[in-house]
């Protein structure tokens, strides 16, 4: 089934890495592109450097562009919530300040409403034992991020970083999620 380019849509996330979240979600059905890059800070055109200090207010993140007849927004949710831990407050394992935030950038208040429902679900369902602290927060700008972030993962698999953070969230994926994953689809 190919992408029906005019009803893509948008969504942003932001667990932590970006190297993590692009590697999951460029392997789920229905997304035609993720790009990896900063939102949510203070001044325009931040650098990788920069943002890894903690000194501009973005997080890393991802822009999602999908097709909702493939793939809809709830879906979306479930993996990224399933992928990182949305109960750590400006952390996600090692990595540590608010550029690694759990946050969501809705683009429209049906994304906002979604996600804020499903937050809910998660919290009265106790999915997590911690309460959740993703932030919900409009998407102003999304800054994409140099070159050499692109397919961080799939470039770079042997590297340590690789198979101990980003390997174990593939591998959430592969478990939880096969019938949403694309199939013998380049990634």
């Amino acid at each position: 089934m190919g992408f029906n380019f005019q009803l893509m849509k948008q969504a942003v996330f932001c667990g932590g890495c970006f190297w993590c979240t692009e590697a999951v979600f460029k392997r789920l059905k229905g997304v035609f592109s993720v790009r990896s890059g900063y939102t949510g800070g203070f001044i325009k055109n931040p650098a990788y450097r920069e943002v890894c200090q903690g000194r501009t207010g973005h997080a890393e993140g991802i822009l999602i562009e999908y097709d909702p007849q493939q793939v809809s927004y709830q879906e979306l949710l479930e993996v990224f919530f399933a992928t990182h831990n949305p109960t750590t407050l400006n952390r996600q394992g090692y990595d540590v300040g608010t550029q690694y935030r759990s946050a969501i950038f809705y683009t429209d208040k049906n994304q906002h409403d979604t996600a804020q429902h499903y937050i809910e679900l998660l919290d009265v369902s106790r999915v997590f034992s911690d309460p959740i602290v993703t932030t919900l927060e409009p998407l102003d700008v999304f800054h994409e991020a140099e070159e050499e972030h692109d397919d961080y993962y799939d470039q770079n698999s042997e590297q340590s970083y690789c198979q101990f953070v980003i390997l174990p969230k593939i591998n959430i994926l592969e478990q939880r999620f096969k019938e949403k994953l694309k199939s013998n689809e380049p990634t």
